[in-house]
């Protein structure tokens, strides 16, 4: 008798010992998961003047109240929050207030159900009008205030006070093109640019008018 005593101890340990491992395995499988989730975003225009307002709308996977974080990188940018309703759509209104190149991203805020989500970036310009003329005829083979030579096929832009280098993007009349800043002027009032022939060219601008202007 007295040997089975320690065999009955040691099976007893073991029991013991076994019931915690099978309870922590129960709670660990019935801990719930976040979902993966899926954001989707959309804008009503890519092309905007200064001060109209858009539309930016998309979509979380899966549906249900969620939180969303709309990020605007820009020159006047800025985060803006709202929520989606129960089909999990959204929709905000954002203003253009500045002019220049933006880029838009929605986030899905994560919670209890689900996991936090990135769209894609979808990206605008905002335009200003600018005043606009050209030159070039009878300049080729000068030098340009920001270093190099003005020839025929120079696409660029002359101002007063943009850094030389500054990517500027045109429009006209449904063309657009970005060139950078070559030169100095134009020195008439009410003018803000001076094309090069060939920016003139490939924008189909008439040589003295209006332009949309990014800058």
């Amino acid at each position: 008798m007295r040997y089975l005593l320690p065999v009955a101890a040691a099976a007893a340990a073991l029991s013991v010992g076994a019931v915690p491992a099978a309870a922590t395995d129960s709670h660990h499988h019935h801990r719930a998961e976040r979902l993966h989730s899926h954001v989707a975003l959309h804008v009503s225009r890519h092309a905007v003047m200064r001060g109209d307002a858009i539309a930016v709308r998309g979509r979380i996977r899966p549906a249900g109240h969620r939180r969303v974080k709309l990020v605007v990188r820009g020159p006047g940018g800025g985060v803006l929050k709202t929520r989606t309703g129960t089909d999990g759509r959204f929709r905000i209104r954002w203003t253009a207030a500045v002019s220049g190149n933006y880029a838009v991203r929605a986030y899905g805020v994560h919670d209890s159900h689900s996991r936090g989500a990135t769209s894609v970036a979808r990206k605008l310009t905002a335009y200003r009008p600018a005043g606009a003329s050209y030159y070039g005829p009878g300049l080729y083979g000068n030098g340009v205030a920001c270093g190099g030579t003005l020839l025929p096929g120079t696409l660029g832009v002359a101002n007063k006070t943009l850094p030389c280098g500054t990517k500027v993007k045109l429009r006209y009349r449904g063309r657009t093109v970005t060139v950078p800043v070559i030169d100095r002027g134009p020195y008439v009032a009410g003018r803000d640019f001076d094309l090069t022939e060939a920016t003139k060219e490939r924008l189909g601008f008439p040589g003295v008018g209006t332009v949309l202007s990014n800058r």
